[in-house]
């Protein structure tokens, strides 16, 4: 069986085999309660661990949880964004579910080399886009994993449990920190269901479909404490990975020409999208003969993040096949939805500083608390 890694660049080429591959349940039509989630209507959400019972658990109104989180080695791109809106969309669906949202410091220093001082300062404006993109702070914990005793006593229970066998086959051959760093997001992953917060509860946790082999990792270990800890199996929720505006198949935070963030400004944003790759035809004549190809379009994958309408996608898939769109016209369409959106975001953003060091030092404090 192939790996799948989590701190890589690259994408997916093949979601089916992904699916089918890991044993990932496809994410299809029947899920009619996910109808007003417009990542579920425009096919960004692929696939899914457990969700029904998650779903089944939160719409009988037992308390559950949302967790999920970033490694702060830089500001929200649009893949932090999606991710975090997912996160926010089942709180804002479900009054008795909490989010819990890690900011991955530890992660930050073993992978990318970042001091904790440095993901100290970005853990900040990361929380407040959070709270910009409509979290709910009176139903929410944020807290980094270097300020957790709670995750990091959980991590050392977890490593009794597995072997390096095991953690090669999960991640394939990785540094020792990084095997430890999944052990700390299994800590993550289960932190909604110790003790302090009142115990085992469903947890849903929306990733980017490349994160999969830590809820596999997490999942085998709930299994394990099914007894003495009373883990529940976490459930997941995975959404295709954001594709670079260079055409390669992910958008890195290592290569900042080929990602939009949440901090651009207006004219840095502009010269990103009209020097981005398009699906587009070699000259004009042959993309009114032949038709465009959105579906390898990062330009036309902008309307599927930012427009507010269904039938604008719809539309410009249409005009786009039918060679009557232009690729010129349509970055220049692409670029004010998305400069709108960004620039009322900021705002917020702004607004929210305070609230969010606030939100930061609370929940701090509360994952020092043991576990057990």
């Amino acid at each position: 069986m192939s790996t799948l890694n989590p701190w890589g660049d690259f994408g997916i080429k093949d979601y089916s085999k992904l699916i089918q591959e890991f044993g990932i349940t496809p994410l299809d039509e029947t899920f009619e309660d996910l109808n007003d989630n417009k990542y579920y209507r425009r096919g960004m959400l692929v696939g899914h661990r457990d969700l029904d019972k998650f779903l089944s658990e939160a719409k009988s109104g037992k308390v559950v949880a949302i967790l999920s989180g970033i490694k702060p080695s830089g500001i929200f791109h649009i893949g932090s964004m999606i991710t975090a809106e997912q996160m926010i969309y089942f709180q804002k669906k479900y009054s008795n579910a909490f989010l819990f949202y890690s900011i991955a410091d530890l992660e930050a220093y073993v992978d990318n080399g970042q001091s904790l001082d440095k993901s100290d300062e970005i853990a900040i404006y990361n929380v407040a886009d959070m709270i910009a993109l409509g979290m709910d702070p009176e139903r929410a914990v944020t807290y980094k994993q270097s300020s957790a005793l709670a995750v990091s006593d959980l991590a050392f229970i977890f490593s009794d449990d597995v072997t390096f066998n095991m953690l090669v086959d999960i991640y394939g051959e990785r540094k020792i920190s990084l095997y430890f760093a999944a052990l700390v997001q299994a800590g993550d992953i289960f932190l909604p269901e110790t003790k302090p917060f009142n115990g085992p509860k469903p947890v849903l946790v929306p990733v980017g479909a490349d994160q999969d082999p830590h809820l596999r990792l997490a999942r085998d270990l709930a299994a394990k404490h099914k007894e003495d800890l009373q883990l529940i199996p976490p459930s997941a929720i995975y959404h295709k990975l954001v594709r670079s505006l260079t055409g390669d198949d992910k958008m890195s935070k290592r290569t900042p020409q080929s990602m939009i963030t949440l901090s651009d400004k207006k004219e840095e944003l502009k010269q990103k999208i009209m020097n981005a790759f398009t699906g587009g035809r070699a000259t004009i004549k042959e993309q009114k003969e032949l038709g465009g190809e959105p579906e390898k379009c990062p330009v036309f994958d902008l309307y599927i993040y930012f427009a507010k309408d269904d039938m604008q996608i719809k539309n410009v898939y249409k005009e786009c096949k039918k060679g009557v769109r232009m690729c010129g016209g349509c970055k220049n369409e692409a670029y004010g939805l998305v400069s709108n959106f960004i620039e009322d975001h900021q705002a917020k953003r702004s607004a929210a500083m305070n609230e969010a060091k606030a939100l930061l030092k609370n929940g701090d404090s509360l994952v020092l608390k043991r576990p057990v």
